[in-house]
């Protein structure tokens, strides 16, 4: 089926929905997807020479990670030019060649704005720290010492160690939630919520179709500077500080969603215009939706029920889901299994010895969920959680607190699109990190040959999501659980589809059921649903 002509369905189903609600989101790492100049990372025109690849799967946009200007202690989320490629992804004439094309196939082009930090790089912060009382000294967080020298409030950073450094020039204190050499903007200040919105009007202009906001839920802190307060033990790990307190006070502002309301009055004036949160915290939901609320808000929110989750159970699905009712003035959500800084799915949610048949299993699942949907790259091939020596990291976050956190390098490694070839067809160079041989056997070329392969199923499953408009945009009428076994039911347009998931490595027999079978997934048949099976039927 053509690009166009899927659009087209799409519109019919949805009726006059905005195109974004049920959308299916292709998230692209730019330093892993193709590299093409050989310096083994990967760019802006590389992006743009694999975006077939990505159409073919029938989604509706991309969204593209940072490719600011960054010196790249964080991979890009550190920005030293909100308004320019950083030259190791390419030019903005790169960036505006990359809109054209996937414009042309058809597909919306999101990108990601961070507002709660900037690099220590940045100009902004150059001349704030500069002196106190220079034209930018309030567009970021200073305070002064305790009487003892200490910081001024117990707040942590989420990579490790307190959230202040002290900088000698201005004789403060500066805020940082993540890094030292990522400086905390002080969004209640309106000069800097103009100059980011300014930012966003910027590539607006140049033709991005929305945004996905990083950490939203930092971008303002507690003007008192009053500490967080201890977090209770719940048995689980603590591998940070920031583990150790409930962050009321560093996160989690409610004037957040004043300055929301600014960026839905900018957005609103252009067409179409989509944006999405990302949320996460102690207090998540309750933010997502505060974020979400009415048509003056954003469009959309994610967390993390499913991104950290140690298992995929049906209760966990079934209680994401409950959060998100649809009732006026309720947001939309968005869901992911897999990002740019969680752990690949299958390795998390499975054995080695059932990856194959538990990523197709995720992927039906992923495809039945009332909101909007994204894959992160790869998935579409059912990648694995590589391992990344020590002595090979790139991540601060991981090599801070090696060995007990997780590195996020292991989800970042590169696309691998060709098998035959020693680094993918990533790169003619050396990649920036290292390919495993099991996801260079997964590579694309090998799979769009196998009409069986997980890219196939893939675009099968985005298929038969945008063909039903139960699927695609319909309400959760039901969502049960029995054991292993989940049961969504959803209508739409006086269509009803139940989809059923064996999430266990037992076979389930439930009683007889009736219905025209839309799909079956890993040998469901009927009643029967063998190990991680799945059945799609309409009612």
């Amino acid at each position: 089926m053509n690009r166009m002509t899927r659009l087209e369905q799409t519109t019919e189903n949805s009726g006059t929905m905005p195109w974004w609600k049920g959308a299916s989101i292709y998230q692209i790492y730019p330093r892993s997807f193709q590299d093409s100049n050989g310096d083994g990372i990967g760019d802006l025109p590389g992006i743009t020479t694999r975006l077939d690849h990505v159409a073919d799967l029938g989604v509706d946009a991309i969204w593209v990670s940072p490719f600011f200007k960054s010196p790249m202690r964080d991979f890009g989320y550190d920005v030293a030019d909100y308004c320019d490629v950083d030259p190791i992804f390419g030019s903005l004439a790169d960036f505006d060649a990359l809109v054209e094309r996937a414009h042309a196939l058809g597909l919306k082009v999101l990108i990601d704005q961070v507002y709660s930090h900037t690099s220590d790089e940045h100009p902004w912060f150059a001349e704030s720290r500069s002196s106190k009382n220079n034209d930018k000294a309030d567009w970021y967080v200073w305070a002064d010492a305790r009487p003892d020298g200490s910081p001024p409030s117990n707040w942590q950073s989420v990579f490790g160690g307190p959230a202040w450094t002290w900088d000698a020039r201005r004789g403060q204190y500066y805020l940082h939630n993540f890094l030292a050499s990522q400086p905390q903007m002080n969004l209640h200040n309106p000069a800097v919520q103009d100059a980011m919105l300014g930012v966003m009007r910027f590539w607006l202009d140049r033709g991005v179709d929305g945004f996905r906001i990083d950490a939203l839920n930092f971008a303002m802190h507690d003007p008192q500077l009053r500490d967080n307060p201890p977090a209770p033990d719940t048995g689980k790990p603590r591998t940070r500080p920031f583990d150790f307190q409930l962050k009321t006070r560093n996160m989690s502002h409610p004037d957040i969603p004043r300055f929301i309301e600014r960026i839905r009055t900018l957005t609103d004036r252009y067409d179409a215009v989509f944006t999405v949160a990302e949320v996460g915290g102690d207090d998540a939901e309750a933010e997502m939706k505060s974020f979400t609320a009415g048509e003056s808000h954003l469009n959309s929110a994610y967390g993390f029920n499913f991104l950290y989750a140690d298992r995929l159970t049906p209760e966990l699905v079934c209680s994401a889901l409950s959060e998100w009712p649809d009732e006026e003035g309720v947001g939309w959500p968005s869901w992911a299994f897999e990002n740019h800084d969680a752990p690949r799915a299958v390795s998390r949610w499975c054995a080695p010895a059932h990856m194959d048949k538990f990523a197709r299993l995720k992927m039906a699942l992923l495809a039945c969920l009332r909101g909007n949907i994204i894959l992160f790259q790869g998935e579409e091939l059912g990648l694995e959680q590589d391992h990344i020596p020590f002595e090979l990291l790139q991540d601060p976050e991981a090599i801070a607190n090696w060995p007990l956190t997780l590195s996020r390098d292991g989800v970042r490694t590169p696309m691998p699109w060709t098998a035959q070839d020693e680094f993918g067809g990533f790169t003619t160079g050396s990649p920036w990190l290292p390919l495993s041989e099991a996801n260079l056997a997964r590579a694309a070329d090998r799979q769009a040959v196998d009409p069986e392969a997980m890219l196939a199923f893939t675009r099968r499953m985005i298929a038969l999501r945008n063909a039903n408009p139960a699927l695609h945009h319909g309400p959760i009428v039901t969502c049960e659980t029995q054991g292993d076994l989940l049961v969504l039911t959803r209508e739409a347009g006086g269509q009803r589809v139940t989809c059923r998931f064996n999430l266990g490595i037992e076979t389930i027999i439930e009683d007889g059921r009736a219905g025209r079978v839309l799909c079956s997934v890993n040998g469901a048949d009927g009643p029967r649903l063998p190990p991680y099976a799945a059945l799609i039927t309409e009612e």
